[in-house]
């Protein structure tokens, strides 16, 4: 009875970013668990080693490039995506960028694409699919991407730590305004991940090392580990959970 209750089969996922990283992870792990996949990137063509491994697992899926920053193209994408399914069962809004730069030098660009990327693409996306999901009996299940700078100052990344920290708030406010219709609003927060996005990080030994000794398991975290809570947040077993974050962290927050 637990193991059915984890069962995402007939479910249709949308997961945006999901061309790499995190976002294939995350994709791949829905699909594990039964859900058919609606992928977007920037690049549809950079989407075709996920949508391979996920047709690999016997699931369909679908990819579309898309821009979350061009809330206009939202729709159009959905529309399309409706090909496999008559509705969204669960979104994940995985789509992010960052840009290290001390405060002094961040301009106006720097921070429009990162809180148009990880904030206001989150939003519109979230808008979209709630609007289809309250139609449905079923209701849905949204989770957001979060950070540890959701939660932590971090010197060098106030727009991404801006962004996060407002992806929190808006989080736990949609969950309020949305569990009467149906909608369950989640997030996660990764720690440590290695990914393209954070690759030149762990280039740095000495980096490497530090980050290390502030993680109690002594081990940046690996793609079996993202998966977990996503399926979890998707899924029945977690009907009663809205308005919440998991810290995937390895007990980083927990420690300082």
């Amino acid at each position: 009875m637990a193991q059915n209750m984890f069962d995402l089969t007939g479910r249709v996922a949308v997961v945006t970013g999901a061309s790499r990283g995190l976002g294939q992870w995350i994709a791949l792990s829905l699909a594990q668990a039964g859900a058919s996949l609606c992928v977007t990137a920037r690049d549809e063509t950079s989407l075709d080693e996920t949508k391979q491994k996920i047709e690999a697992l016997g699931r369909t899926c679908l990819t579309s490039a898309q821009d979350v920053t061009d809330v206009s193209s939202i729709d159009e994408t959905l529309n399309r995506f409706d090909t496999i399914a008559s509705g969204i069962d669960i979104l994940v809004n995985n789509a992010g960028c960052e840009q290290v730069a001390p405060s002094l030098d961040v301009d106006e660009a720097i921070w429009d694409k990162i809180i148009g990327t990880n904030l206001k693409g989150a939003f519109f996306w979230s808008q979209a699919a709630a609007r289809r999901m309250s139609s449905r009996a079923t209701g849905g299940s949204i989770i957001n991407l979060c950070s540890l700078t959701s939660y932590v100052g971090i010197p060098t990344a106030v727009p991404y730590g801006s962004s996060k920290s407002g992806l929190l708030g808006m989080t736990r406010a949609l969950s309020a305004e949305w569990a009467p219709l149906g909608i369950r609003v989640n997030a996660i927060a990764p720690g440590y991940f290695r990914t393209a996005m954070t690759e030149g990080f762990y280039q740095d030994g000495n980096w490497s090392e530090r980050m290390l000794d502030k993680i109690p398991q002594k081990r940046f975290g690996e793609p079996s580990d993202i998966g977990g809570a996503v399926v979890f947040l998707a899924s029945e077993a977690s009907a009663y959970v809205t308005g919440q974050c998991i810290a995937i962290d390895g007990g980083f927050l927990a420690s300082i």
